[in-house]
């Protein structure tokens, strides 16, 4: 591929393994890594350490995981280091960066973007509503973080200015690759299906390891994931690129890895709302062109929003939970029967103490079928683990529940085993509170060792909104048989603050008719009735590039991230409790499976 750069996704979370760097730095040609470590339960975490020391409330895994041990191959090597790591406090990551160059006697420039910070303007959201809920905004001295998502433009600036490693606090995931992709190729504001392309490189490796065989639906094909690759793109100036991972690690990149990446965590599909485009991945082709490479092209851009996405978290009361297994005959009811005692019990101190009731509780029964609702098989297990959690305004309330929970010990039916560790504790629960700022109200700052810029956004430019896209209509054929769509298709689910979605793809154009027809609204309610709050609704959106379809149901994750007691308080293995369901498709589709 002429006139590329090479990009490597090395970070999904703060808190991943550190073997990325070294393994990409190998990687010849490479020219950027780039690090995704944010996430908003980050953003709370990090904003109190930083109200405990004011040189906290970044990313320290950067300092001491990446740059430390690497710092001099990187000089050496020339590859760009572009990251998110500054959190809630860039300029210290900035200077904690500084001076391990200094000590290293290294010659590279540091850029560190700001302005995303909005905390000290909390005053000024009082009369915000949430672009989600319409609720309003909680009392301002509860947040404790307040940041706008910031585009790729900014870091492309930064690296224009000749930084050498570029740290952000909160941008978009996919940011640090486009701008990566906007300074190699000069691409302008009105490049916007250029745009919309890397903005989908960087969605693709923003996850790290998840586009190469992590999550995968067919995970025994990324075979020893300790060594798993991680992945890295080839893109060209016209935006067309190529997803592989390093020779001779483990996992594997084809469709279905890339694909179910495209679909992890968006909403719309035509409708993908960043910083800098509005991205329409529903012509999006994806398409296998050797061995672990993977080409994808025809990503489309439109107009990009007038406005950021402002993400707040406060504090909004505490929960309080554990885990504890029972093995035997009638395990599952001699789980729930301990659970009702539990909060029997912890009801009766609530009264003693005049305290009110939980306001929320959770019990799930894993093992028992109890993630799949109404379309549980009614397992007979004879081992089952007991999740048993709550919400309560006070520390004191969630401490009851805890203590009863550790003070039936002795009284549980028979089969209790807990693994010996530390007891649970009471911890806050933070809820987000997301709402739209005017992208002119905003002052970003771009500071590469000491010469500080102010960086002006370039002019919106309006693109044609993209033609609506009909459903995929099942022909009418004689004989069917059922099959589970695990055998027709790939999936993966996450999360969009209280919504999941689900991505499925077909494995062969021809399946998705009859996936499609089959997976209507009484079966997405079957599946997932339990979950979704009282009058919560979904959408299905069909993508024809990719032959696949993505499923957004509102209000299924109960409140969704540290706001939730369930299990799996981000859709994460949604799209596994869908994969068993059958399909009816012709007898001559079913002979080729």
């Amino acid at each position: 591929m002429g006139n590329a750069i090479r990009i490597g996704g090395a970070s999904g979370y703060w808190g991943e393994s550190m073997m990325a760097t070294p393994q990409l730095l190998q990687v010849e040609g490479m020219d950027y890594l780039v690090y995704d470590f944010l996430a908003e339960i980050t953003m709370s975490i990090l904003a109190r350490a930083r109200s405990n020391n004011p040189d906290a409330g970044f990313a320290t895994d950067f300092i001491t995981g990446v740059l430390k041990p690497n710092l001099r191959e990187i000089a050496e090597k020339r590859v760009k280091i572009l990251t998110n790591a500054g959190g809630v406090n860039p300029a210290a990551c900035g200077a904690a960066a500084r001076a391990l160059i200094a000590e290293a006697g290294l010659e590279l420039k540091v850029a560190v973007i700001s302005g995303d910070d909005l905390i000290d303007r909390n005053a000024d959201f009082a009369d915000k509503k949430d672009m989600f809920s319409g609720s309003d905004c909680p009392p301002t001295e509860t947040l404790a973080s307040v940041n706008a998502y910031l585009g790729g433009f900014p870091v492309a600036a930064a690296l224009d200015a000749g930084a050498d490693i570029v740290i952000t606090g909160r941008s978009v995931d996919s940011a640090v690759t486009l701008g990566a992709c906007i300074h190699a190729f000069g691409w302008q504001a009105s490049d916007l299906d250029k745009l919309a392309a890397g903005s989908l490189a960087g969605h693709i490796i923003e996850c790290g390891p998840q586009a190469s065989g992590g999550n995968f639906t067919d995970w025994r094909l990324s075979g020893d994931i300790a060594d798993i690759g991680y992945p890295f793109i080839d893109i060209d100036a016209e935006g067309v690129f190529s997803v592989s991972k390093p020779e001779g690690t483990s996992g594997v990149v084809n469709v279905g890895t890339v694909s179910e990446q495209m679909l992890y965590e968006i909403g719309d599909p035509q409708a993908y709302l960043l910083p800098d485009v509005t991205c329409d991945f529903a012509q999006v082709t994806i398409e296998e062109t050797a061995p672990d490479t993977v080409r994808v092209a025809n990503a489309k851009g439109t107009t990009p929003p007038d406005s950021y996405k402002v993400c707040a978290t406060y504090a909004d009361g505490f929960r309080a939970g554990t885990l504890m297994s029972f093995v035997g005959i009638d395990a599952a009811p001699k789980a729930r029967h301990f659970a009702d005692a539990a909060f029997a019990r912890a009801r009766a101190v609530l009264r003693q103490h005049n305290l009110a009731d939980y306001s929320e509780t959770s019990v799930e029964v894993l093992g028992d079928d109890s993630q799949f609702g109404d379309a549980t098989a009614n397992p007979v297990s004879r081992e089952v683990v007991l999740k048993i959690a709550a919400k309560h305004d006070t520390q004191a309330g969630c401490g009851a529940l805890l203590k009863e929970i550790s003070g039936l010990g002795l009284a549980t039916p028979a089969g209790l085993s807990i693994f010996a560790g530390s007891r649970a504790k009471p911890s806050p629960v933070v809820r987000l509170f997301s709402f739209l700022l005017p992208k002119g109200e905003l002052a970003i700052d771009i500071d590469v060792d000491g010469t500080v810029t102010k960086f002006s956004e370039a002019q919106a430019v309006s693109g044609d909104a993209p033609p609506s896209i009909g459903a995929p209509d099942a022909p009418e054929q004689g004989g069917t048989v059922d099959v589970p769509l695990v055998k027709l298709a790939w999936g993966r689910s996450g999360d969009k603050g209280n919504k999941a979605n689900i991505g499925i793809i077909a494995r062969d154009a021809a399946y998705m008719p009859y996936i499609w027809a089959a997976l209507d609204e009484a079966t997405i309610r079957k599946r997932f009735g339990h979950f979704m709050a009282e009058g919560s609704g979904f959408k299905r959106y069909y993508l024809p590039g990719s032959h696949a379809m993505n499923i957004l149901i509102d209000e299924a994750l109960g409140g969704g991230g540290t706001a939730s007691l369930r299990n799996d308080p981000q859709g994460k293995a949604y799209a596994q409790i869908l994969l068993d369901h059958p399909i009816a498709i012709p007898e001559n589709l079913a002979e080729s499976l």
